[in-house]
């Protein structure tokens, strides 16, 4: 029925939500590939954080607005969010590197 909640959804099965991956596998490619999933993906993030940038910078007007007691334009405020995650991305390609063994 609507509204019943099956305690039986949800329980423990987080596994088999991801098809590709194995019980005991780490989501990492083989080092054979010549680097990580995370290698492989990061110049396509950063690319896309630029369009992202481009849309916000050429679709938001000029207006301002107060923050700090200073006049901010407002298609900063989201420009500073995005590069929040670009420097997350970045950060989390070195950390990984550094696992890896630094190369």
């Amino acid at each position: 029925m609507a509204g019943e909640s099956h305690p039986e959804a949800g329980s423990g099965r987080a596994d088999e939500s991801r098809p590709g991956l194995q019980p005991g596998d780490s989501g990492k490619a083989d080092s054979g590939q010549g680097g990580s999933d995370l290698d492989r993906r990061y110049p396509i993030a950063l690319l896309l954080y630029g369009v992202l940038g481009l849309l916000v910078w050429f679709t938001l007007g000029e207006g301002t607005v107060v923050v700090l007691g200073k006049q901010v334009e407002l298609r900063i405020i989201p420009l500073v969010v995005i590069g929040s995650f670009v420097l997350r991305t970045v950060l989390a390609r070195q950390a990984d590197r550094i696992r890896r063994g630094g190369s």
